[in-house]
């Protein structure tokens, strides 16, 4: 779908995910992929106080990561389009960068505009893709968020051996996932995945056991981060590495002058990166 007057931001809730699972995809000729415009009219203040509380910011401020929130909507909205050739249940988030281009106006109308860019399978049949989002008001930009699948798995190569996350990196926070951890971000946004939410669900999925959103872990690295810094985090470039089982005990290591960070569980990386401050 290509549009010049944009639709309504389509809400993200568990009747999204019902949908995504029942998606069929439609081959298409060539490499005619989706652009989304979409338009929200305003931020939904209950939304945002209740996203600050729930992962840890402790200022009134708009978190770098809530902005993900609405990027996400537009972003599955647009895998949703039949003009996406792919199914969504089985892709992966295996990246996301985020950072903020400019000031945004709570009670003004949000432009979120999206492309999507599939690369060519690589070596090993993966097929990856590439879904850029910029908002923006009154045609001045606000934030910019990619965020990258794994689409098709392909065959497996050679298994390497990953590094402790937190390897030199000072220990910088550690919290507990709980066992509704997934649920209860799910509520905040609207994200109900069933990988997230119970070990039944999870497992229906082909899951041994339900994980914590992998952008949970990055927006609570972020409130950390800005915690033990004293600065507002403007730009946030994160890799998923590995799931982390709801009830597992997460560990931040971070370097704030080399602007590096890393997220580990017994050891085992989950998710690192790179940041900006304001």
């Amino acid at each position: 779908m290509t549009t010049d007057s944009p639709l309504p931001l389509p809400a993200l809730n568990g009747a999204t995910m019902l949908r995504a699972l029942f998606k069929r995809p439609r081959r298409t000729h060539g490499q005619r992929t989706p652009r989304t415009h979409y338009l929200l009219e305003q931020l939904d203040a209950n939304q945002l106080r209740r996203y600050r509380q729930a992962l840890g910011f402790r200022d009134e401020g708009i978190p770098l990561t809530y902005w993900y929130l609405l990027a996400q909507r537009a972003q599955v909205a647009t895998m949703l389009d039949d003009a996406f050739p792919f199914r969504l249940p089985g892709t992966v988030h295996t990246a996301n960068a985020i950072q903020v281009t400019g000031n945004a106006r709570r009670d003004a109308p949000l432009l979120l505009a999206t492309t999507v860019h599939i690369h060519p399978p690589t070596d090993h049949g993966a097929v990856c893709a590439d879904l850029e989002t910029t908002a923006s008001q009154d045609a001045a930009e606000v934030f910019h968020c990619r965020s990258t699948y794994l689409l098709v798995r392909g065959q497996r190569g050679p298994r390497r051996q990953q590094r402790g996350a937190q390897a030199g990196l000072p220990v910088l926070a550690r919290w507990q996932l709980g066992r509704k951890s997934g649920r209860d971000y799910a509520r905040v946004s609207g994200d109900w995945n069933p990988i997230h939410l119970w070990s039944w669900s999870a497992r229906l999925m082909g899951m041994r056991r339900p994980i914590i959103h992998g952008m949970h872990t990055l927006a609570r690295a972020c409130a950390e981060l800005e915690q033990a810094s004293g600065q507002r985090v403007v730009a946030l470039d994160g890799r998923f590495k590995a799931p982390a089982a709801l009830g597992s005990e997460l560990v931040l290591g971070a370097d704030l002058g080399a602007r590096q960070f890393s997220v580990g569980t017994a050891g085992r990386p989950v998710a690192e990166g790179s940041f900006r401050f304001a």
